[in-house]
């Protein structure tokens, strides 16, 4: 009875979306209605079901500032940046649905993080014409990178609750993460043929061989640069690469002219990671604060200079903002529950009930424990923060290596955040056409079998 009673909330959120019977919000509110009586099941003796609420409350609007601040700067520097021209539909092509889907959308979430590459990969599907769980679907493609997304703050955090260097656990994670890259090819041109803009076989070799490059590119960098500019680095020269291929620029000047905004953005985020000990807002000792240098504080100062140079500027601004209200009250109230169940400690009681009833084939729980770590808190951080104690626990009792279980979980933690029930519902708040979560999942189950397959193929490989 305790273990359905725990299960219940994720139980009941699936479900409702699944069945289409709620919509995201609703579906959520639900929810976090049944986590009541799952936390009080699961609270030691002494501790109360209003003293959990009344602590881990403010700390999920805390950190779900985060994204939300994030998410709306991102729909506010896209309002600076879109030209009058971008507004007439552009012609969906294999190559340009591939450098937004990919290349771009993964440098822009690899500078920003949480899930605005998806954001803006999907706003640029939406100018070809495509719409629906398939446009979803590729624009979560941008995803495919993100233990380094944002600079990495979740792999700093993974890290240091494992005691383990985060330059290596970042290059071991690596490995799966270029193998999924890579196995991802079929799936890309499976979309792309379901948006119905099937892929040449003289294009897909092209595609395969940039995905070979971001691929080989994230595994080699780690050797030379921070892990934390390894997935900015990797997916930036394939961008280039890509977007060249997909709209060729008259010339240089064209190509700077079109492209100063996004050099603009990378260099003020680059050099706001320099300034030593910025000061920072921090409520909570135990979580990471918001420096003044934080990514969502960049992109607002960017997007609102970039902004006042139109003559529109503050109406681009008001419809940014108005957009970012369903996407803002979907990322709350996820965070709200992902952090209800992991601060009342509901998630590390069904991870354990997970590990003891594998007995010898708990080892194989690593990978799938860490993609639903992900894909219910909804960041990597929030995965790593939830259960990476957990695993690092399981990988010390099965005696692997010490850094083997922190990165499988890193990996697949934050595969699972990309395709996250709260990532996945902002989209669809943001797209407003009716489409439902699990229409997107049902698109991206290949993609969550090949995070599965291939952390089980590392755990045999690497054990």
């Amino acid at each position: 009875m305790t273990l359905a009673l725990q299960a219940a909330p994720l139980v009941l959120l699936l479900a409702l979306l699944a069945s289409g019977r709620a919509g995201p919000l609703a579906a959520c509110g639900i929810a976090l209605a049944a986590a009541i009586p799952a936390i009080a099941v699961t609270l030691p003796d002494g501790a109360t079901i209003p003293d959990v609420l009344l602590r881990e409350s403010p700390r999920a609007a805390f950190l779900a500032l985060q994204p939300i601040a994030v998410v709306a700067g991102g729909l506010l520097f896209h309002a600076a940046v879109v030209q009058a021209r971008d507004s007439a539909p552009r012609e969906a092509t294999p190559a340009r649905i591939f450098a937004v889907a990919m290349p771009m959308g993964v440098f822009l979430e690899s500078v920003t993080g949480f899930a605005v590459g998806a954001v803006f990969a999907l706003s640029a599907l939406r100018g070809m014409g495509i719409g629906g769980a398939i446009a979803i679907a590729l624009a979560v493609q941008s995803q495919v990178m993100v233990p380094w997304g944002a600079l990495g703050p979740g792999s700093a955090l993974g890290a240091v609750l494992a005691g383990v260097p985060a330059q290596e656990m970042a290059a071991l994670v690596a490995w799966p993460n270029a193998a999924w890259i890579l196995a991802l090819a079929p799936v890309l041109w499976w979309l792309q043929s379901r948006a119905g803009v099937p892929v040449p076989a003289r294009e897909k070799a092209v595609q395969a061989l940039m995905l070979a490059a971001m691929a080989a590119l994230l595994v080699a960098l780690h050797a030379i640069l921070p892990f934390e500019t390894v997935g900015l680095a990797a997916s930036g020269i394939v961008a280039v690469w890509a977007l060249w291929r997909s709209d060729p620029p008259p010339d240089l000047r064209s190509a700077l002219r079109a492209s100063w905004p996004y050099l603009l953005l990378t260099a003020c985020l680059l050099a706001a990671r320099l300034v030593p000990h910025p000061p920072a807002l921090r409520p909570f000792a135990e979580l990471p604060g918001i420096p003044v240098t934080h990514v969502a504080v960049v992109l607002w100062l960017v997007a609102f200079g970039l902004l006042a140079l139109h003559s529109d500027g503050r109406s681009r601004a008001a419809a940014a903002l108005r957009r970012a209200k369903r996407p803002a009250a979907a990322m709350l109230l996820y965070v709200l529950l992902g952090r209800w169940l992991a601060g009342s400690g509901v998630a590390q009681a069904l991870a354990q009930a997970l590990i003891e009833g594998k007995g010898a084939l708990a080892a194989y729980a690593l990978t799938p424990m860490g993609f639903l770590g992900g894909f219910i808190t909804g960041s990597n951080v929030g995965g790593n923060a939830a259960l990476m104690p957990v695993q690092v626990a399981l990988g010390r009792e099965l005696g692997l290596p010490s850094l083997l279980a922190p990165a499988l979980h890193n990996f697949a933690g934050g595969a699972g955040a990309g395709m996250s029930i709260a990532a996945t519902a902002m989209l669809c708040a943001l797209l407003a056409d009716g489409t439902r979560p699990v229409q997107v999942w049902r698109l991206m189950a290949p993609s969550m079998a090949l995070v599965v397959l291939i952390g089980t193929l590392a755990l045999v490989l690497l054990e």
